[in-house]
Protein backbone atom coordinates (compact mmCIF):
# COMPACT_ATOMS: atom_id res chain seq x y z
CA UNK A 1 0.00 0.00 0.00
CA UNK A 2 1.50 3.32 -1.04
CA UNK A 3 2.25 5.72 1.77
CA UNK A 4 0.83 9.24 1.93
CA UNK A 5 2.70 12.05 3.59
CA UNK A 6 2.02 15.72 4.16
CA UNK A 7 5.74 16.42 4.03
CA UNK A 8 5.74 17.48 0.39
CA UNK A 9 2.27 19.04 0.29
CA UNK A 10 1.88 22.82 -0.20
CA UNK A 11 5.61 23.43 -0.55
CA UNK A 12 5.25 25.10 -3.96
CA UNK A 13 5.05 28.87 -4.50
CA UNK A 14 1.51 30.18 -4.70
CA UNK A 15 0.07 30.82 -8.16
CA UNK A 16 -2.90 32.86 -9.24
CA UNK A 17 -6.19 31.04 -8.80
CA UNK A 18 -7.33 29.59 -12.12
CA UNK A 19 -3.89 29.73 -13.73
CA UNK A 20 -3.24 26.73 -15.99
CA UNK A 21 -0.22 24.61 -15.17
CA UNK A 22 0.79 24.62 -18.83
CA UNK A 23 -0.21 26.74 -21.80
CA UNK A 24 1.15 26.01 -25.28
CA UNK A 25 0.37 28.53 -28.01
CA UNK A 26 0.94 28.00 -31.77
CA UNK A 27 4.07 25.96 -31.11
CA UNK A 28 6.32 24.96 -33.97
CA UNK A 29 9.75 23.35 -34.29
CA UNK A 30 12.05 22.52 -37.18
CA UNK A 31 15.16 20.35 -37.41
CA UNK A 32 16.86 22.23 -40.25
CA UNK A 33 14.41 21.95 -43.14
CA UNK A 34 12.36 19.21 -41.47
CA UNK A 35 9.18 20.35 -39.76
CA UNK A 36 8.82 18.36 -36.51
CA UNK A 37 5.88 20.23 -34.97
CA UNK A 38 3.50 22.86 -36.31
CA UNK A 39 0.63 24.91 -34.90
CA UNK A 40 0.38 23.12 -31.52
CA UNK A 41 -1.91 24.84 -28.98
CA UNK A 42 -3.41 23.46 -25.76
CA UNK A 43 -3.72 24.05 -22.02
CA UNK A 44 -3.37 21.67 -19.07
CA UNK A 45 -4.99 22.20 -15.68
CA UNK A 46 -3.53 21.73 -12.21
CA UNK A 47 -3.35 18.03 -11.15
CA UNK A 48 -4.58 16.86 -14.56
CA UNK A 49 -3.25 13.60 -16.02
CA UNK A 50 -2.77 13.90 -19.78
CA UNK A 51 -1.62 11.24 -22.28
CA UNK A 52 0.15 12.26 -25.48
CA UNK A 53 -0.36 9.57 -28.09
CA UNK A 54 0.87 9.20 -31.66
CA UNK A 55 3.05 7.07 -33.94
CA UNK A 56 6.83 6.94 -33.82
CA UNK A 57 8.21 10.21 -35.18
CA UNK A 58 5.05 12.16 -34.31
CA UNK A 59 7.01 14.70 -32.26
CA UNK A 60 6.09 13.55 -28.74
CA UNK A 61 9.65 13.64 -27.38
CA UNK A 62 10.35 16.92 -29.16
CA UNK A 63 7.25 18.46 -27.59
CA UNK A 64 8.34 17.33 -24.13
CA UNK A 65 11.85 18.73 -24.57
CA UNK A 66 10.42 22.09 -25.61
CA UNK A 67 8.08 22.18 -22.61
CA UNK A 68 10.99 21.25 -20.34
CA UNK A 69 13.11 24.05 -21.81
CA UNK A 70 15.69 21.70 -23.33
CA UNK A 71 14.83 22.83 -26.87
CA UNK A 72 13.80 26.30 -27.99
CA UNK A 73 10.74 26.38 -30.28
CA UNK A 74 11.03 27.75 -33.79
CA UNK A 75 7.76 29.57 -33.23
CA UNK A 76 5.10 29.94 -30.59
CA UNK A 77 5.13 30.13 -26.81
CA UNK A 78 5.21 27.77 -23.83
CA UNK A 79 4.20 29.03 -20.39
CA UNK A 80 4.38 27.20 -17.05
CA UNK A 81 2.13 29.02 -14.61
CA UNK A 82 2.54 32.08 -16.81
CA UNK A 83 6.34 31.87 -17.12
CA UNK A 84 8.61 30.58 -19.87
CA UNK A 85 10.06 27.13 -19.10
CA UNK A 86 13.75 28.03 -19.29
CA UNK A 87 15.14 27.72 -15.80
CA UNK A 88 11.71 26.90 -14.33
CA UNK A 89 12.53 24.61 -11.42
CA UNK A 90 9.02 23.18 -11.04
CA UNK A 91 9.34 21.00 -14.20
CA UNK A 92 10.66 17.45 -14.01
CA UNK A 93 11.44 15.59 -17.24
CA UNK A 94 11.76 11.79 -17.19
CA UNK A 95 13.29 10.61 -20.51
CA UNK A 96 12.81 7.24 -22.17
CA UNK A 97 14.61 4.50 -20.26
CA UNK A 98 16.63 3.44 -23.31
CA UNK A 99 18.23 6.91 -23.38
CA UNK A 100 19.62 6.58 -19.85
CA UNK A 101 23.12 5.22 -19.22
CA UNK A 102 22.35 2.54 -16.64
CA UNK A 103 26.01 1.49 -16.38
CA UNK A 104 26.97 4.71 -14.55
CA UNK A 105 27.94 3.74 -10.97
CA UNK A 106 25.54 5.69 -8.76
CA UNK A 107 23.29 4.63 -5.92
CA UNK A 108 19.56 5.25 -5.66
CA UNK A 109 19.76 7.97 -3.00
CA UNK A 110 22.21 9.99 -5.11
CA UNK A 111 19.95 9.70 -8.17
CA UNK A 112 17.06 11.12 -6.13
CA UNK A 113 19.33 13.84 -4.72
CA UNK A 114 19.94 15.00 -8.30
CA UNK A 115 16.40 16.36 -8.11
CA UNK A 116 17.60 18.79 -5.42
CA UNK A 117 20.36 20.33 -7.54
CA UNK A 118 18.22 23.28 -8.68
CA UNK A 119 17.33 23.99 -5.04
CA UNK A 120 20.91 23.87 -3.78
CA UNK A 121 22.42 26.63 -5.85
CA UNK A 122 26.14 26.96 -6.62
CA UNK A 123 28.79 25.75 -4.18
CA UNK A 124 26.31 24.37 -1.64
CA UNK A 125 26.40 20.78 -0.45
CA UNK A 126 23.18 18.96 0.43
CA UNK A 127 22.03 19.65 3.96
CA UNK A 128 20.36 17.27 6.38
CA UNK A 129 17.06 18.79 5.27
CA UNK A 130 17.84 17.91 1.64
CA UNK A 131 18.61 14.30 2.59
CA UNK A 132 15.42 14.17 4.65
CA UNK A 133 13.44 15.22 1.56
CA UNK A 134 15.22 12.53 -0.48
CA UNK A 135 14.32 9.82 2.01
CA UNK A 136 10.72 11.02 2.27
CA UNK A 137 10.50 10.91 -1.54
CA UNK A 138 11.78 7.33 -1.57
CA UNK A 139 9.30 6.43 1.15
CA UNK A 140 6.40 7.81 -0.89
CA UNK A 141 7.22 5.47 -3.79
CA UNK A 142 7.99 2.57 -1.42
CA UNK A 143 11.68 2.40 -2.33
CA UNK A 144 13.23 3.56 0.95
CA UNK A 145 14.89 0.16 1.43
CA UNK A 146 16.81 0.56 -1.84
CA UNK A 147 18.60 3.84 -1.04
CA UNK A 148 22.09 2.33 -1.12
CA UNK A 149 21.50 -0.01 -4.06
CA UNK A 150 23.08 0.75 -7.42
CA UNK A 151 20.50 2.10 -9.86
CA UNK A 152 21.53 -0.44 -12.51
CA UNK A 153 20.62 -3.33 -10.17
CA UNK A 154 16.93 -2.39 -10.19
CA UNK A 155 14.15 -3.63 -12.44
CA UNK A 156 12.56 -1.34 -15.02
CA UNK A 157 9.57 -0.61 -12.80
CA UNK A 158 11.79 0.14 -9.81
CA UNK A 159 13.90 2.51 -11.91
CA UNK A 160 10.75 4.38 -12.92
CA UNK A 161 9.80 4.72 -9.26
CA UNK A 162 13.22 6.22 -8.55
CA UNK A 163 12.77 8.83 -11.27
CA UNK A 164 9.37 9.73 -9.83
CA UNK A 165 11.02 10.04 -6.41
CA UNK A 166 13.59 12.35 -8.01
CA UNK A 167 10.74 14.54 -9.31
CA UNK A 168 9.19 14.58 -5.82
CA UNK A 169 12.52 15.61 -4.30
CA UNK A 170 12.69 18.38 -6.87
CA UNK A 171 9.24 19.50 -5.66
CA UNK A 172 8.08 19.50 -9.26
CA UNK A 173 4.59 20.74 -10.08
CA UNK A 174 4.69 19.44 -13.65
CA UNK A 175 6.14 16.03 -14.50
CA UNK A 176 6.78 15.01 -18.11
CA UNK A 177 7.33 11.27 -18.61
CA UNK A 178 8.43 9.97 -22.00
CA UNK A 179 7.07 6.42 -22.49
CA UNK A 180 7.59 5.32 -18.86
CA UNK A 181 5.30 2.29 -19.20
CA UNK A 182 7.00 0.70 -22.21
CA UNK A 183 8.27 -2.80 -21.41
CA UNK A 184 6.60 -2.98 -17.98
CA UNK A 185 4.24 -5.82 -17.13
CA UNK A 186 0.62 -5.19 -16.11
CA UNK A 187 1.19 -5.33 -12.35
CA UNK A 188 4.16 -2.97 -12.53
CA UNK A 189 2.14 -0.54 -14.64
CA UNK A 190 -0.58 -0.57 -11.99
CA UNK A 191 2.03 0.21 -9.32
CA UNK A 192 3.13 3.24 -11.34
CA UNK A 193 -0.47 4.43 -11.67
CA UNK A 194 -0.96 4.17 -7.90
CA UNK A 195 1.99 6.53 -7.51
CA UNK A 196 0.47 8.84 -10.14
CA UNK A 197 -2.76 8.86 -8.10
CA UNK A 198 -0.71 10.02 -5.12
CA UNK A 199 0.81 12.80 -7.25
CA UNK A 200 -2.68 13.95 -8.18
CA UNK A 201 -3.52 14.30 -4.47
CA UNK A 202 -0.49 16.58 -4.19
CA UNK A 203 -1.77 18.77 -7.07
CA UNK A 204 1.03 17.64 -9.39
CA UNK A 205 0.24 17.73 -13.11
CA UNK A 206 1.48 14.70 -15.07
CA UNK A 207 1.86 14.44 -18.86
CA UNK A 208 2.89 11.07 -20.29
CA UNK A 209 3.89 10.15 -23.84
CA UNK A 210 2.77 6.63 -24.72
CA UNK A 211 1.70 4.21 -27.46
CA UNK A 212 -1.00 2.22 -25.69
CA UNK A 213 -4.36 3.67 -26.75
CA UNK A 214 -6.32 1.36 -24.47
CA UNK A 215 -4.37 2.42 -21.41
CA UNK A 216 -4.65 6.06 -22.42
CA UNK A 217 -8.43 5.64 -22.67
CA UNK A 218 -8.75 4.00 -19.28
CA UNK A 219 -6.37 5.89 -17.00
CA UNK A 220 -6.14 9.50 -18.21
CA UNK A 221 -8.37 12.55 -17.86
CA UNK A 222 -7.69 13.70 -21.41
CA UNK A 223 -5.57 12.67 -24.37
CA UNK A 224 -3.69 14.45 -27.11
CA UNK A 225 -3.46 12.75 -30.50
CA UNK A 226 -0.35 14.03 -32.22
CA UNK A 227 1.39 13.58 -35.53
CA UNK A 228 3.52 16.70 -35.99
CA UNK A 229 0.32 18.68 -35.53
CA UNK A 230 -2.46 18.49 -33.00
CA UNK A 231 -5.08 16.15 -34.43
CA UNK A 232 -7.27 16.07 -31.34
CA UNK A 233 -7.40 16.88 -27.64
CA UNK A 234 -10.12 15.97 -25.17
CA UNK A 235 -11.62 12.98 -23.43
CA UNK A 236 -10.53 9.69 -25.07
CA UNK A 237 -13.91 8.72 -26.51
CA UNK A 238 -14.10 12.02 -28.39
CA UNK A 239 -10.51 11.97 -29.66
CA UNK A 240 -10.01 8.29 -30.51
CA UNK A 241 -12.51 8.22 -33.38
CA UNK A 242 -11.70 6.51 -36.71
CA UNK A 243 -11.19 9.75 -38.66
CA UNK A 244 -8.65 11.13 -36.16
CA UNK A 245 -6.85 7.81 -35.79
CA UNK A 246 -6.48 7.48 -39.55
CA UNK A 247 -5.03 10.99 -39.73
CA UNK A 248 -2.55 10.16 -36.97
CA UNK A 249 -1.47 6.67 -37.99
CA UNK A 250 -2.27 6.39 -41.69
CA UNK A 251 -1.35 2.98 -43.09
CA UNK A 252 0.18 1.95 -39.75
CA UNK A 253 -3.27 1.54 -38.25
CA UNK A 254 -5.80 -1.23 -38.70
CA UNK A 255 -9.28 -0.87 -37.21
CA UNK A 256 -12.06 -3.40 -37.01
CA UNK A 257 -15.21 -3.94 -34.95
CA UNK A 258 -15.87 -7.09 -32.92
CA UNK A 259 -19.24 -8.80 -32.80
CA UNK A 260 -19.77 -7.07 -29.44
CA UNK A 261 -19.41 -3.72 -31.18
CA UNK A 262 -16.01 -2.84 -29.71
CA UNK A 263 -13.61 -0.89 -31.92
CA UNK A 264 -10.24 -2.66 -31.86
CA UNK A 265 -7.14 -0.82 -33.01
CA UNK A 266 -3.94 -2.52 -34.15
CA UNK A 267 -1.02 -0.11 -34.20
CA UNK A 268 1.63 -1.70 -36.42
CA UNK A 269 4.19 1.09 -36.07
CA UNK A 270 5.02 0.54 -32.41
CA UNK A 271 7.30 -1.72 -30.45
CA UNK A 272 6.70 -5.41 -30.24
CA UNK A 273 4.20 -6.19 -27.54
CA UNK A 274 2.25 -2.94 -27.99
CA UNK A 275 -0.10 -4.22 -30.68
CA UNK A 276 -3.68 -4.69 -29.57
CA UNK A 277 -5.60 -1.77 -28.11
CA UNK A 278 -9.27 -1.20 -27.62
Amino acid sequence: MLKSSNYLVHRFPEHSVGTSTLKVSNLGFRFGSVEALTGISFEVSVSERLAVVGPNGAGKSTLFKIIAGVLKPTQGLVQIYGYEPKGHICIAYVPQRNLVDWTFPVDVADVVMMGRVSKLGPLRWPSSKDWEIVHHSLELVEMEGFAKRQINELSGGQQQRIFIAQALAQEAELILMDEPLTGLDFNTQQDIFRILDLLRQKKVTVIIAMHDLKLASERFDRVILLNKRLIGIGIPEEVFVPENLSLAYGNHLRMFTTKEGMLVIEDTCCEEGDHLHA
